[in-house]
């Protein structure tokens, strides 16, 4: 858990350590110690989000957002969830299980992001069988960095999908 400045500061060396696999922000003592406010648009925490998604990628590690304490403020909590998949994190930690429905839809993939994933992947496939380096689905060029992202996309969405059956 990167919880303090120090941590923030040295998350690089802590990311990219055997044994971790995973970061998961605590920031509710982050924003203690940074004598900082619970603000909705989460401004105070947004440099420290980024450093440690950036060393969590660096290590190519799992990374989850911090809680949203404010049980009563659901539109505040989705807002969070929203924010925390735009910025890349993998999920959100929660203190209550009502936020559980809420943040598995924020982050999970959408029925319309996987069909887009699953399309991407047959056309590159397409494309390299018949030797073919340029593909374009739906009027986008799609690169060998979007069939990753693609892969990863239909992956998590049949891990979900394998988990709640």
């Amino acid at each position: 858990m990167i919880e303090t400045p120090r941590g923030i500061l040295r998350v690089e060396e802590i990311a990219d350590t055997e044994r971790v696999q995973c970061l998961v922000m605590g920031t509710s003592d982050l924003t203690k110690d940074l004598h900082a406010h619970h603000t909705p648009s989460r401004l105070p925490m947004l440099a420290s989000l980024e450093i440690c998604l950036l060393a969590a990628r660096a290590a190519r590690i799992s990374i989850l957002d911090g809680v949203h304490l404010d049980l009563e403020d659901e539109q505040g909590f989705a807002e969070a969830c929203r924010q925390g998949r735009e910025l890349g994190f993998e999920g959100k930690t929660i203190v209550h299980p009502k936020q559980i429905a809420p943040a598995n839809a924020a982050f999970g993939p959408a029925p319309a992001e996987v069909d887009w994933a699953r399309r991407v992947i047959a056309a590159y496939d397409e494309a390299r069988a018949a030797g073919k380096g340029v593909v374009v689905v739906d009027g986008r060029l799609v690169e060998n960095l979007h069939v990753l992202e693609a892969r990863r996309l239909v992956a998590l969405a049949e891990m979900i999908g394998a988990r709640t059956a």
